[in-house]
């Protein structure tokens, strides 16, 4: 099922709004307006006298300043990293829209390439970043991770898109002699529509996302990553500011393209485009039991051989990439596998249980503006246009920022994962806090409960199962955080083992990390989704 918030792209009426009504919406507009320029007051206020960091949050005129002064730079790199993000944009989503309609017409393949979706869900961006460099040359590595990060919120919103039609129209088309063909174009594509415009808004931040990703740990002359990592070491906050401020628009602007789109077709009478949020538990393999181990097992090995066939396909040195088997080989053999592991193990025990307590505070912050923005709708109208910053700055350039603010420690870490894993859990809990149950929150109403005891007593416990929804949503995301905290700034954990070992050359170590990390993904995945399961059960019972 798919959900979206209205506030995030709000779909107008066909008919024309009562006088009374545009006046509302240009009050609304006007406070608005009052609450921009009050931000923009106190964020001015704050960086000239200096009250976060010492300067490490300069006052918004003298990043304008510093970006006008720095104007000669950026249409190079800008031009750099667009051209490669919609490169990757756009083969990533070809694939993606072409794989939901196999799927759709073929479960039995879905199945098989479940794990391949799964694991580009869960995967850490970071973790393939020396992998990709390692792999191909030139501009390929940034097109190749953009589009492996556009792939999956594109193709699960087609496919989800293309599935949820009204099956008596699919029997009309056949009835009348249409073919399955004919049902695709004339009912599943126009309906998938919406869907597909939704998927590519949350793909369009995750492309430029990508391509950063590979600009700032490649080394690369021209691009927005390479401009940021070249400004870290100049004691330039307003420039980092700058770069940082830059890629959010651009990103924001790709995101609210889309979002637009979807309001327009929401206008002429489609079904709109929002943020979409798979709504309860992935659904499993139905079946005996050993028929869905055969599946899942068939997947895995989908995934390997993928693995491997890709390397062998590019012609690399076993010396520098290694398949499922040499990182097995590497990890398990000799005094340096021993060392390897210890390093990995040693790495993990840091992540983990950063990456866990960045998720628990993503939730927390998530669960506590939902509850503001039922109890006070206006809070939500105030706060969400800054909490969609948050979805569209692209990590890389986040994360110097907050380490500027925050230091290069635990908070800083903290600070990126909550503010990856909060957006799309705010959504998922809004949503479980929005459908309350009607019967049940009249009754508390009609014996004097407040709105608020309608929120503890009803509205919470509903959302309990959709809390666990955002979980698994969030989970990968804090993981990814985390790293990329780790791997640009903080000097511990996973993501600077990934880092170091990419200084050193270390090949085994490289790919161990990448092969591990993605892993680590896929079982926090699979154990949230378990519990969820579960959780949503009960409560259909």
């Amino acid at each position: 099922m798919s959900v979206g918030i209205a506030d995030v792209a709000a779909v107008e009426s066909t008919t024309r709004p009562a006088a009374g009504v545009r006046t509302r919406r240009w009050a609304a507009h006007l406070r608005g307006l009052i609450g921009l320029v009050g931000v923009a007051a106190a964020w001015e206020l704050i960086g000239r006298l200096k009250l976060v960091g010492q300067g490490a949050f300069p006052s918004l005129s003298g990043i304008v300043a510093q970006l006008w002064r720095d104007r000669a730079d950026y249409p190079t790199h800008v031009a750099a990293s667009v051209r490669a993000a919609t490169i990757g944009f756009l083969i990533g989503n070809v694939i993606a829209i072409i794989c939901a309609l196999i799927f759709q017409r073929f479960p039995t393949v879905e199945r098989l390439l479940r794990g391949v979706g799964l694991t580009l869900f869960s995967v850490p961006l970071i973790a393939l970043v020396p992998v990709l460099l390692i792999a191909f040359s030139g501009t390929t590595p940034r097109i190749v991770l953009a589009a492996l990060a556009v792939y999956y919120p594109t193709m699960m919103a087609t496919l989800t898109g293309l599935r949820d039609v009204d099956a008596r129209l699919c029997d009309f088309v056949l009835a009348s002699g249409g073919s399955e063909r004919d049902v695709l174009l004339r009912v599943r594509l126009r309906a998938a529509l919406p869907s597909v415009l939704s998927g590519l808004r949350v793909a369009a931040p995750a492309a430029l996302l990508g391509v950063l990703l590979v600009e700032f740990g490649g080394g690369v002359r021209w691009g927005l990553g390479s401009y940021l990592l070249a400004s870290l070491g100049r004691a330039l906050p307003t420039r980092i500011w700058g770069i940082g401020l830059v890629a959010t628009a651009i990103a924001a602007s790709a995101y609210g393209l889309f979002a637009w789109l979807g309001s327009r077709l929401a206008s002429l009478g489609g079904r709109g485009s929002s943020t979409s949020v798979d709504i309860g538990p992935p659904k499993s393999a139905k079946g005996p039991l050993s028929v869905r181990i055969a599946v899942s097992a068939a997947s895995a090995a989908v995934v390997l051989g993928f693995w491997a066939v890709t390397l062998r396909l590019l012609h690399t040195s076993p010396i520098v990439a290694k398949s499922p088997f040499g990182v097995v080989r590497y990890l398990a053999t000799g005094s340096r596998g021993a060392r390897a592991r210890h390093d990995l193990l040693r790495a993990l025990g840091q992540t983990l249980p950063t990456a866990f307590l960045g998720l628990a505070c993503g939730l927390l912050a998530a669960l506590v503006l939902a509850i503001l923005f039922t109890l006070k709708p206006r809070i939500e109208r105030a706060v969400l246009p800054f909490a969609l910053v948050t979805q569209t700055m692209p990590l890389p350039a986040l994360t110097p920022l907050l380490v500027l603010v925050f230091g290069r420690g635990l908070m800083a870490t903290l600070a990126v994962t909550t503010s990856v894993t909060f957006f799309p859990s705010l959504v998922t809990v809004a949503h479980g806090l929005s459908r309350a149950p009607q019967g049940p929150s009249d009754v508390v109403r009609s014996a004097g409960g407040s709105e608020a005891l309608v929120l503890a007593r009803v509205s919470l416990p509903n959302a309990l199962p959709h809390l666990l929804t955002a979980a698994r949503l969030a989970a990968p995301r804090a993981l990814l955080g985390v790293m990329i905290a780790e791997y640009l700034a903080t000097g511990r954990g996973i993501g600077n083992l990934l880092n170091t070992a990419r200084g050193r050359l270390d090949y085994g170590m490289i790919w161990s990390v990448a092969a591990v990390s993605v892993l680590v993904a896929l079982l926090i995945t699979q154990f949230v989704t378990a519990a969820e399961r579960l959780v949503w059960r009960h409560y259909q019972r």
